[in-house]
């Protein structure tokens, strides 16, 4: 299991229904995205935080192993808005409103990216996918995606069996060991995961497959009152950012 759905399994907040963390989140999201960013990114990011390492008891420790990648991406990517090219000789020149913009959608994304993955973080996939089909996705878009889900951890697990067994045949010795170890993993992942869904689609076929996957879901009780104060902090968030905005153009 990977690290970020162990985290929601173990999470306080799994009780609580998908729904009154979507709004919290989804809210703050929105707040992210479509709101001037400063001071919103801030807020949205500072409101997040402070809820999943407080009440939601997210570990600092996994939150950061799970960011630095998605941060890292954003980082890289926006200093490509510090520089134009432009004129008859197409010459590479420093922007100068660069630096503003770079900050714009680092700073916007930042809090975006703190919002999905602390919805993740509270939130098992297996709680959220089923559910997914009452609010009118297609029944067979949320079958493949749990499928996809469920696979991914045989594939993982596969994977780490072979790389054990060719680390132990000094697979990995030296850079040409390693790079006809790494081919043949990826082949042999390739060949077992294309014949697992061929037997998968057998045994639904088997079993009389009709389109849909019956799987027992887990009751949450949604009260209104827990969704009003999950929709607090996002309206809250966004009344401060206008006010901010109307101050300064005052």
């Amino acid at each position: 299991m990977l690290a970020i759905d162990a985290a929601a399994y173990r999470s306080p907040w799994r009780r609580l229904h998908p729904t009154v963390k979507g709004v919290f989140f989804g809210g703050l999201l929105v707040c992210a995205l479509a709101l001037p960013t400063w001071p919103a990114a801030p807020l949205v990011a500072a409101v997040a935080l402070a809820a999943a390492f407080g009440p939601a008891r997210v570990s600092p420790a996994a939150f950061l192993r799970a960011a630095w990648g998605p941060l890292l991406f954003v980082l890289t990517g926006s200093l490509a808005l510090l520089v134009s090219v432009g004129g008859p000789q197409q010459i590479v020149a420093l922007d100068p409103a660069g630096p503003a913009r770079a900050a714009e959608v680092t700073g916007r994304a930042a809090a975006a990216i703190c919002c999905q993955l602390l919805f993740a973080f509270t939130t098992p996939l297996a709680d959220l996918l089923p559910r997914l089909t009452r609010i009118g996705l297609p029944a067979v878009l949320v079958e493949v995606v749990a499928l996809i889900y469920r696979m991914l951890f045989v594939t993982l697990d596969s994977a780490r069996r072979i790389h054990a067994g060719q680390a132990g045949r000094l697979g990995y010795a030296n850079r040409r060991a390693w790079t006809r170890s790494a081919g043949s993993l990826g082949a042999a992942l390739f060949v077992r995961s294309y014949d697992r869904a061929r037997r998968m689609q057998r045994g639904l076929e088997c079993r009389g497959y009709t389109g849909e996957l019956t799987v027992l879901v887990e009751e949450l009780s949604l009260r209104p009152a827990a969704v009003l104060a999950a929709a607090a902090p996002p309206l809250l968030v966004a009344a401060a950012a206008v006010n901010y905005q109307l101050g300064a153009g005052l």
